[in-house]
């Protein structure tokens, strides 16, 4: 007998991401993305261990290239227009990435580390998705102390809610990233935040 095939892990991945955009994320099924992929149920479970770990995967993967993105127009904005200009351009991120890459922008609003995280994932796969989470907590520190000087839960958890919360919830909406009317008002309630920054934890 012959070696079994081997399957790319990103070849995979861009079955499963495919799958997700066109069914959403229960549409990702072992036997739907060997089906998709040509692979056996083995030789996906083989590369990602389970499904959890394939759907982690997938988001990580997109989650990776677009904070470097967002880190460089946060980069950016800081220098040209000062911290609330940086805020804004950390929430509306999602929605600039979309404007190259709808389908990896649908997919980072989709889901979240939180909600990836579940028991049948395996150590690499947490590891993973922890190392994306304390990027983006970095850049919320980073963004708390260039608004308030202060890097205290509540002010963090503040810039978080206008980075994340936010635009999962107005740019899933409606007409999605590309939503002019959603845009407006994530930018309005960003700079919302800013100008009035969260209670100091209490002494």
């Amino acid at each position: 007998m012959g070696r079994p095939r081997r399957y790319d892990v990103d070849d995979l991945l861009d079955h499963a991401r495919t799958l997700w955009l066109t069914g959403g994320v229960a549409a990702v099924t072992i036997r739907a993305l060997s089906t998709a992929s040509g692979a056996s149920n083995g030789a996906v479970y083989h590369a990602f261990g389970s499904r959890a770990g394939v759907l982690a995967r997938v988001w990580a993967r997109d989650a990776h290239e677009f904070l470097v993105f967002q880190q460089e127009h946060v980069t950016a904005a800081m220098a040209e227009d000062g911290p609330v200009a940086a805020f804004v351009a950390a929430a509306l991120a999602p929605a600039t990435y979309a404007e190259n890459d709808v389908d990896g922008a649908r997919v980072l609003l989709a889901a979240d580390r939180d909600e990836l995280l579940t028991p049948e994932l395996d150590e690499s796969s947490r590891t993973m998705l922890d190392r994306l989470r304390s990027e983006l907590g970095q850049l919320s520190v980073q963004l708390s102390a260039a608004l308030w000087d202060r890097t205290d839960r509540p002010a963090v958890t503040a810039i978080r809610h206008g980075v994340v919360d936010l635009p999962g919830a107005l740019l899933l909406r409606g007409e999605g990233v590309a939503d002019p009317v959603a845009r407006h008002v994530l930018e309005q309630a960003v700079r919302g935040i800013a100008a009035a920054p969260p209670p100091r934890p209490a002494t």
